[in-house]
C-alpha cells in the first residue's frame, strides 16, 4: 500500500461514497487509487465547483463533503470554495496534491502554498510529509470538520508521499487532540438564568441561524417553540428551521429580510440569538438588538458571542443539546398578545409589489414554484437578486433551502444543487439562479450529463447583473456601469447543445402549465424565465 492507497482507505473508513475533483499530475496518484474503490468519483469542470458541490452534500446529510484537485491553479481555483463553505460553517475536507517534498518552496512547476494560502478561512490545514502520518491526518480532519462549529479543513499531500510505501495502515478509532475540544453541552447554571428570563418575558423571540440546521436542531427548536408558544425569526442561513407557513414563524430577518420580521425583533424584551453570529447583512445595527431586552447568544463557537453584540447571556453549546435541556426544565409563560401583535404586523406589513406584467413576476413565480414542488423538495438558491426573491417566496414545507449566505458566491447554486442531488437522489433538487450566475456555472451541465445527475435548473433571465443594477439605480441614479449581460447565449440552443429539455416562460399566463411540465419527471431540464429587467427585490 502507497500513500495514495491510504488515502483512499481513509475515505472509505469514513464512509465517503464521492469526491468532487478535477485530478492533474500532483493529484494522479490519488485518482489512481481510487479506481479501485467503491468511491465514486465526479469529475466537475472548474476546481471551486468541487467545493460547492462537495458542500450541497455535505448540508443534505450531514456528512463531510469531500473534494480533490491538483496543485498551483487547482488548487488556489478551489479558494473560494474553501472560503464559501468556511462562511457558513460545511465542513468539507478538501485534498490538494503538492510537488514533490523536496522541492517544496523553489517556486517549481505549479507549486502553490496552498496551506498559508487557505489559512484565514479554514478550521486547521495540514502539509502531510511522512506517509506515515496520513491515517491519523484524515482521522483528524473529518473530526475537526463536523465537530464544533463546522467548517472545511485542507490535507495537502506531495506527490512523493502519495508514492512512498506506508509501513502499517491502522486507522485511528478515536481523536484525542488536546489543544481542541470542542462545548457541546450548554453550561447548566446558563441553562437555568435563560428560563427565568423566559419566565418574565412578555415578548420573547427566538431568531434561528444557519448553526440550526447544520446541529440538526430543527425538530427540537421547533417543539420547544410550540410548547412555550415562543415566535420565531431566522437569518438567510436559517431559512427551513420551521415551516414557511407554520403560525410561529415570522419571516427572515435582515437588511432584505421581511419588514414585520424585524420589527418583532426589535420590539421583543427577550431575543434568544441561536446558530447566528449577528452579522451585518441580519443585523445591521448590532446595537439595537441590545436596547430594552435581555439578549441570550448560543453558540457552539465560543468566538461568536459578543463578538458583534454583546449579550445579557452567553451560552456556549450545540444546538441540539440546549434545546434538549431547556425542553427538560418545566416553567409557564404566557404571551399571547405579543403573538396577536406579530400576526396583525405580518397581515398588514407584507411589501407590495407592482410586478409588469409583459414578464413573468420572479415573486410570484417563486412562490407558485414552491406550491407545485415535493413536500421535501430541496431548493438552492444562487446570490443576487434571485436569492432575495427565493428568501422571500419561496415556501418551505418540510424540505431544505440552500443558499450562499455568509460569502455570497455567484455560482454556487448548480454545483451545490449536484451535491445535493447525489447526497440524496430521491429528493427533487431544483437550483433557481440568475442570468448573470448561470454563466458562473453553466460549464457543469456537462457533469450533469456525464454523470447522470438529474438537476432542475430555473434561470431568472433579466439581462442585467441585476442586485449590482439595483444598487446602481439607488445609489448612483441610474448611472449604469459594467452590468449589462449582453453577449449572453441562447439557452433554448445551450439546452440542445447539452441534451437537456428545455422550457421558455415569458410571462405569468404560461407560469402554472410551465412548471408543471418542469417537474413531471426526475430529469434534468433547464427552465428560461424572463423578468422585467427593472425590476427591483422589493
Amino acid at each position: 500500500m502507497n500513500g495514495a492507497d491510504a488515502m483512499v482507505k481513509c475515505l472509505e473508513e469514513e464512509g465517503v461514497k464521492a469526491v468532487f475533483g478535477y485530478p492533474g499530475v500532483a493529484i494522479c496518484p490519488f485518482y489512481n487509487s481510487i479506481l479501485e474503490s467503491d468511491v465514486r468519483s465526479i469529475l466537475v469542470r472548474t476546481e471551486q465547483n468541487a467545493a460547492h458541490a462537495a458542500s450541497g452534500l455535505a448540508r443534505v446529510t450531514g456528512e463531510v463533503g469531500v473534494c480533490a484537485v491538483t496543485s498551483g491553479p487547482g488548487a488556489t481555483n478551489l479558494i473560494t470554495g474553501v472560503a464559501t463553505a468556511f462562511a457558513d460553517s460545511i465542513p468539507l475536507v478538501c485534498i490538494t496534491g503538492q510537488v514533490n517534498s523536496e522541492l517544496l518552496g523553489s517556486d517549481v512547476f505549479q507549486e502553490a502554498d496552498i496551506t498559508g494560502a487557505v489559512e484565514s478561512f479554514v478550521k486547521y490545514s495540514y502539509l502531510v510529509k511522512n506517509v506515515n502520518d496520513i491515517p491519523r491526518v484524515f482521522k483528524e480532519a473529518f473530526y475537526i470538520a463536523n465537530t464544533g462549529r463546522k467548517g472545511p479543513v485542507l490535507i495537502d499531500v506531495p506527490i512523493d508521499v502519495q508514492n512512498a510505501a506506508i509501513s502499517r495502515f491502522k486507522y485511528p478509532e478515536e481523536v484525542n487532540m488536546r489543544t481542541y475540544k470542542p462545548t457541546i453541552k450548554g453550561h447548566a447554571v446558563q441553562i437555568k438564568k435563560v428560563i427565568k428570563e423566559l419566565e418574565n418575558a412578555k415578548r420573547p423571540i427566538i431568531c434561528a441561524g444557519g448553526g440550526v440546521l447544520l446541529s440538526d436542531a430543527q425538530q427540537e427548536l421547533r417543539e420547544f417553540a410550540e410548547q412555550h408558544r415562543i415566535p420565531v425569526v431566522s437569518t438567510m442561513m436559517g431559512i427551513g428551521v420551521m415551516p414557511t407557513r407554520h403560525p410561529l414563524y415570522f419571516g427572515m430577518v435582515g437588511n432584505n429580510g421581511k419588514p414585520y420580521a424585524n420589527r418583532a425583533m426589535n420590539e421583543s424584551d427577550l431575543l434568544i440569538m441561536v446558530g447566528a453570529r449577528v452579522a451585518d447583512r441580519a443585523v445591521s445595527q448590532p446595537d439595537l438588538i441590545t436596547q430594552n431586552k435581555v439578549l441570550v447568544h448560543i453558540d457552539v463557537d465560543p468566538a461568536e458571542i459578543g463578538k458583534n453584540a454583546g449579550p445579557t447571556i452567553p451560552l456556549v453549546g450545540d444546538a441540539k443539546h440546549i434545546f434538549h435541556n431547556l425542553a427538560n426544565q418545566e416553567f409557564t409563560c404566557e404571551h399571547e398578545e405579543w403573538i396577536s401583535n406579530l400576526k396583525l404586523y405580518r397581515q398588514t406589513m407584507e411589501p407590495k409589489r407592482k410586478p409588469n406584467p409583459d414578464y413573468v413576476d420572479p415573486a410570484e413565480f417563486i412562490r407558485k414554484l414552491s406550491e407545485k414542488m415535493q413536500q421535501d423538495g430541496i431548493y438552492v438558491a444562487d446570490v443576487g437578486q434571485n436569492q432575495i426573491w427565493s428568501c422571500g417566496y419561496h415556501i418551505v414545507k418540510k424540505g431544505r433551502f440552500l443558499t450562499s449566505g455568509g460569502m455570497g458566491t455567484m455560482g454556487y447554486s448548480i454545483p451545490a444543487a449536484m451535491g445535493a442531488k447525489l447526497g440524496n437522489r430521491e429528493k427533487q433538487v431544483i437550483a433557481v439562479c440568475g442570468d448573470g450566475s448561470f454563466q458562473m456555472s453553466m460549464m457543469e451541465l456537462a457533469t450533469i450529463r456525464q454523470h447522470d445527475i438529474p438537476v432542475k435548473i430555473i434561470v431568472l433571465k433579466n439581462n442585467y447583473l441585476g442586485m449590482v443594477r439595483e444598487y446602481q439605480h439607488y445609489t448612483y441614479k441610474d448611472h449604469y456601469s459594467v452590468v449589462d449581460l449582453s453577449g449572453s447565449p441562447d439557452l433554448s440552443k445551450m439546452a440542445e447543445a447539452y441534451g437537456l429539455p428545455f422550457i421558455r416562460v415569458e410571462n405569468m399566463e404560461q407560469a402554472d402549465a410551465s412548471i408543471e411540465r418542469f417537474l413531471e419527471k426526475d430529469e434534468s431540464i433547464l427552465m428560461e424565465c424572463l423578468i422585467d429587467p427593472m425590476d427591483l427585490v422589493k
